[in-house]
């Protein structure tokens, strides 16, 4: 199978696309025949090895595994034995930390997070559905948002944040979030109920207060947010912040009472079928639509992981790996 193969940690010139022996699925796996997947800001940190106690995880002195890509969708083109809740053909999109999606052929379990691609939904969307999504969705969880909620994401362009409002709507929540000048509309269109162009605007002086504050995108700290929070306020962050921050605040906050009462928390998801059959199902109702930024070749990922290590993405970025998509009338 052709596959982007990854063999030391650091800049995107590394990678290299080759050929791999093709995987077999074990007892209680299945294979699935990837057509696309993407670059994420998951991929980026194991690409290089950053921060350093990824590694712990990947590999210490090189990478463990050859292929990156978190989040794939495909066809099952084999099953393991016992696998009796797929069939072969059926389309289906999933999340795997090992990576793997990288490449033409990925083997996963068939408990993990992995479900069936709704109808009407293509391979560029499912693709699209699963790594900034759960991110976004395990830290509303943990911060019980619900109807009545009154929530602000700050950094609602990205792939997490973009999913975070469109969760945060199905939930109920009240939600203003910030954007840049030129996403602003597209902001709204998502279900923001005011969005702050924080070009313009110091979001930290935006006269409201919140029950939470979601910083999807690391570019904010707690102490700049305090101001923002009702107290009892919830702060979350999905990027270690400076200094590591955000998960030792979230470890002594509670503990030390230096907070006023409001907390911080770190929420670090799971790799869970449940997640993903819930985001199959809002995808399926049209309640979640990944934002995609733009769409690369497989040969051109190098270039797809360039542009993510930026920052400017919109979204999300995706690979196209293989194949037409039914979906789209063969295109």
């Amino acid at each position: 199978m052709r596959a982007v193969i990854h063999e030391r940690y650091g800049p995107p010139g590394l990678l290299r696309v080759g050929d791999l022996p093709d995987p077999q699925p074990g007892p209680g796996e299945l294979l699935v025949r990837v057509a696309r997947s993407s670059v994420n800001r998951t991929d980026a940190g194991f690409l290089r090895g950053k921060p350093f106690v990824v590694r712990f995880y990947c590999g210490l002195p090189r990478p463990r595994r050859p292929v990156l890509g978190c989040e794939f969708a495909g066809t099952v083109a084999a099953l393991g034995p016992g696998v009796e809740d797929f069939a072969l053909g059926d389309r289906v999109f999933g999340y795997d930390d090992r990576g793997g999606g990288h490449a033409e052929l990925k083997v996963i379990g068939a408990t993990k997070a992995l479900a069936r691609i709704p109808d009407g939904i293509t391979f560029d969307q499912a693709a699209a559905g699963t790594e900034a999504a759960h991110y976004a969705l395990a830290n509303l969880r943990a911060a019980n948002v619900r109807l009545g909620t009154r929530i602000l994401v700050h950094g609602a362009t990205g792939g997490i944040g973009s999913a975070a409002v469109q969760l945060a709507r199905h939930a109920g929540a009240t939600i203003v979030a910030t954007s840049t000048t030129r996403y602003v509309e597209l902001v709204r269109s998502l279900g923001a109920d005011r969005v702050i162009d924080h070009e313009t605007e110091d979001f930290t002086r935006c006269g409201e207060t919140f029950d939470v504050v979601f910083d999807a995108v690391g570019k904010s700290t707690f102490g700049a947010c305090r101001g923002l929070l009702r107290p009892g306020g919830l702060y979350l962050a999905t990027d270690l912040g400076p200094g590591a921050q955000n998960p030792l605040l979230a470890l002594l906050s509670p503990l030390l009472r230096i907070t006023g009462r409001r907390r911080v928390l770190f929420p670090l998801p799971s790799d869970d079928a449940g997640a993903v059959a819930f985001l199959a199902e809002r995808l399926g109702a049209g309640d979640f639509v990944p934002v995609i930024d733009r769409s690369y070749p497989l040969d051109e990922v190098a270039e797809a992981f360039r542009y993510v290590e930026t920052g400017q993405k919109t979204g999300n970025v995706v690979i196209r790996v293989s194949g037409p998509d039914p979906a789209e009338g063969g295109t």
